[in-house]
């Protein structure tokens, strides 16, 4: 805890609070530190009980995703309120797991937006890479109905569910973008230079495009 304090830095302390986030230790810094230590479970269940949540970041670098069970990491994506260790809870952690399918299901249909959109990361990670088993037709219908009014972690969740089946199914490609179009979400976000726009139709068309398909739209 004395070594992240002395690689907190209060320029990217106010950096992060832009985003919502509370830490000031440099991500590179941070990942340095985790080489350093490599896996140490104990350890890193003793840094998230801290509540730090620069510490929380080192845990999920240096912990053994599949050690954790299902009621534990439930309980830790409901601690993780902020963005960063939010999405590191789920990208580096929860994916790996052996309960991720199961709290996929559950978050989904969780009351608290920050919790269901764990769900979605979750299911966008599926629709990419394991879709067999999704009714991918069933999801676009609960986007068109919610993602316009959804808060703003969920409807950016939602969001890039969306962009996934246009982008990895021609199938279902011009409804994602005729979704998108009509809904408007995202579509004057900020972009710069030389990044894709997260708004729908851009992201699925470009990155067809990238990857030599048929754009629609």
């Amino acid at each position: 805890m004395a070594e992240l304090a002395g690689l907190a830095d209060p320029k990217t302390r106010e950096v992060n609070a832009k985003h919502g986030d509370d830490h000031g230790v440099n991500l590179g810094k941070l990942r340095a530190l985790a080489k350093r230590l490599k896996t140490q479970q104990e350890l890193a269940r003793g840094l998230w009980a801290t509540g730090d949540s620069a510490a929380r970041l080192l845990a999920l670098l240096i912990c053994r995703p599949k050690a954790f069970e299902r009621d534990e990491l439930d309980g830790m994506l409901r601690e993780a309120r902020t963005p960063k260790v939010h999405d590191w809870l789920v990208n580096y952690v929860v994916k790996k797991n052996p309960h991720a399918e199961e709290l996929r299901v559950a978050w989904s249909a969780d009351p608290d937006p920050v919790v269901a959109s764990a769900g979605w990361a979750l299911t966008t990670e599926r629709v990419a890479k394991k879709p067999a088993g999704l009714d991918l037709a069933g999801l676009l219908d609960t986007i068109e109905a919610e993602m316009r009014d959804a808060p703003d972690r969920l409807q950016w969740a939602m969001n890039h569910c969306l962009a996934q089946i246009g982008i990895a199914h021609a199938e279902h490609r011009a409804r994602a973008i005729e979704i998108g179009e009509r809904l408007e979400v995202l579509k004057d976000y900020p972009t710069s230079p030389g990044c894709t726009s997260p708004f729908a139709p851009v992201w699925i068309n470009e990155m067809v495009r990238r990857q030599g398909g048929a754009a629609a739209g």
